[in-house]
């Protein structure tokens, strides 16, 4: 690991009332120190500390600022770390920077932080990729799934599985160092199967929130289904609150799917309009009918749009998915046509009375949420977990079978190897790189 110091800027990229210029490494102190002008040196600090003072280089003052002062091992990165807040100017923030640099700082890459972080064990990689997530986090939904992974729910939960399998792990590879004595058995197979069993089940559990966990992160979606005429793009233009997709009374006016995202009381939700399901001999339409019922099988929630006066498309959907029956013009209906059917949702969304349909779509969502107390919405995870549970599947098949220790040790160790793969004890530098590339500067 570069024992350089480096420094950034991290707080947002513009002009503002405070900006925040990260410093971090063995030299972090001293340098700031030669820049800072105040009743007393950095270097006499306390940990943990806030100082006021100058930023000035000869008799050249630059700014007023507050300089914190962590010492290693109690910082973000590990290392010893300064961060300066001062005023918001451009001109500010780059002279700094400039400054720092000339006194012996590197500028920061992306990542830089938080990979810091990492290699000096104050994180493992979920947490470090939570960080992220937490930074792009567009909703509250997503805000809160990033927060409950950088406190380490998925690490947690896959190091205890980790630990327990490495355990029989151990003791499998014990018999073989002893092969010659065939009678000798360390790793109880009845305990070993009764683990993989339980392995196997909570990584299948783990696998299946991926849906929720990436639908929280990308946005929910949700499917506009429906005949033509019956209000679609009506009611995505309602949901949007503004024009996005043209209407027209015109049959096979929405020839392609349109996509846009909604906050909703915290939650996003990726809403795709599509074409009008109907016969037509229209090539052009036919694909974007083709699309429609793509992206019905895709979704996980389908507003089916309905007109009381029109027949139902007939579909085909998903057991897992949630089919909202929305019948739409419910203005032109009478009282008593609007409780007609129980289970349908009645809205007119040329009038923009939608809230029947928020209303479900925030209940559907929040319930979806809460199926899992431990989710992985990270591919990278999802693509690991997977690996581990085949390796367990394989574990479970070879004590069926009654497979020597030496294959059954193969597969263990398969298993304890994608695990490990996620939380970062097993990685290489490649695998590093990319996830931090994708950070911002300054983090």
């Amino acid at each position: 690991m570069s024992m350089s110091t480096i420094c950034a800027i991290s707080s947002p990229f513009g002009m503002g009332g405070v900006a925040l210029i990260r410093v971090s490494g063995p030299q972090a102190v001293p340098v700031v120190d030669s820049l800072f002008q105040a009743n007393h040196s950095l270097a006499e600090a306390k940990p943990n500390s806030v100082h006021f003072g100058r930023i000035q280089r000869a008799s050249d003052i630059l700014d007023e600022v507050l300089c914190s002062v962590f010492r290693a091992p109690h910082s973000f990165t590990g290392e010893d770390t300064v961060e300066i807040a001062c005023h918001g100017s451009l001109y500010i923030q780059q002279t700094l920077l400039e400054w720092l640099i000339d006194a012996g700082c590197k500028a920061a890459e992306p990542g830089e932080f938080t990979r810091r972080a990492f290699l000096n064990g104050k994180m493992d990689l979920t947490r470090a990729e939570a960080v992220a997530d937490l930074i792009a986090a567009q909703s509250k939904a997503e805000k809160d799934l990033a927060l409950s992974q950088l406190r380490g729910s998925v690490s947690n939960e896959l190091n205890a599985l980790r630990d327990r399998l490495l355990q029989f792990t151990s003791l499998v590879e014990l018999e073989l160092d002893f092969a010659d004595h065939e009678e000798l058995e360390f790793a109880d197979r009845s305990e070993l199967k009764a683990l993989a069993s339980e392995i196997e089940t909570h990584l299948g559990e783990l696998m299946r929130s991926f849906r929720t966990g990436n639908a929280i992160r990308n946005g929910i979606p949700v499917a506009i289904i429906g005949a033509p005429n019956v209000g679609k793009s009506t009611l995505l233009n309602a949901l949007l609150g503004e024009q996005r997709a043209i209407v027209s009374d015109i049959q096979g006016t929405t020839r392609d799917t349109i996509e846009d995202t909604i906050l909703i009381e915290g939650i996003l939700f990726r809403l795709i309009d599509t074409a009008g399901l109907r016969e037509t001999a229209d090539q052009l339409e036919n694909m974007g009918i083709e699309r429609s019922r793509k992206a019905a099988r895709d979704a996980q929630i389908v507003i089916l749009v309905l007109d009381p006066t029109k027949n139902v498309p007939i579909l085909d959907f998903s057991p897992t998915q949630v089919v909202l029956k929305t019948y739409n013009k419910a203005d032109l209906l009478t009282p008593e046509e609007r409780t007609k059917d129980t289970d349908g949702i009645y809205i007119s969304a040329k009038l923009g009375e939608i809230e029947p349909l928020k209303y479900e779509l925030v209940r559907i969502a929040r319930e979806s949420m809460h199926t899992s107390a431990v989710m992985l919405s990270n591919a990278r995870h999802y693509e690991a977990v997977t690996r581990a549970h085949q390796a367990i599947e394989r574990v479970q098949a070879g004590l069926h079978n009654g497979l020597s220790g030496e294959l059954l040790s193969l597969d263990l160790q398969d298993c304890l190897s994608a695990l490990g793969e996620v939380t970062g004890q097993i990685t290489n530098q490649e695998v590093l790189s990319n996830i931090f590339s994708k950070f911002c500067i300054g983090k």
